[in-house]
């Protein structure tokens, strides 16, 4: 079954212009900041009774719709375009220099996972809620990160594009 699919995209700048409404809107009424990360640990303070996860602010779980959003978007996206629900084992360029068998994939995403846990919680946040909401207040420290983000995307990218890929 296929939704919206004779629609054309929408152009990056009507997109650019609703995460700005979206980021104002959660700063001027509900004084509040736009960031993935944090959304994770409110799933996490389900399931966990660690003190990390019942400090204050992850109480009120105002984030829940927003991640609910994320992943009907996911689903409109994929049943528009056809795909439906499927694991999906292709690493593009990797898989053509390496050749990994499932198991060392989902051993190479679960290390790639933990390295932007652990470098989410080194910035203080992920980079939409560095990137977005910390650059558009002028966060000192968020433009320290999103530059920091950049630089490591860019350097890794043509590392893994130029080098192991070649």
């Amino acid at each position: 079954m296929l939704l919206l699919h004779e629609l054309s995209p929408m152009h990056w700048a009507l997109a650019g212009l609703a995460i700005a409404a979206i980021t104002l809107v959660l700063q001027y009424v509900a004084n509040r900041g736009l960031g993935l990360s944090s959304g994770l640990e409110d799933i996490c303070s389900l399931a966990s009774n660690a003190p990390y996860f019942r400090r204050p602010e992850l109480q009120d779980r105002w984030r829940f719709p927003f991640l609910f959003g994320l992943f009907i978007g996911g689903a409109v996206s994929a049943a528009s375009a056809g795909h439906g629900w499927q694991v999906i084992w292709s690493a593009g360029m990797l898989d053509d220099a390496f050749h990994f068998s499932r198991p060392a994939k989902l051993a190479w995403f679960f290390a790639g996972g933990i390295c932007i846990g652990f470098g989410t919680r080194m910035a203080g946040g992920c980079t939409s809620g560095h990137g977005i909401y910390g650059m558009a207040r002028l966060q000192p420290s968020s433009i320290k990160a999103t530059l920091s983000f950049m630089a490591v995307g860019t350097v890794m990218s043509n590392m893994i594009y130029r080098v192991l890929c070649a």
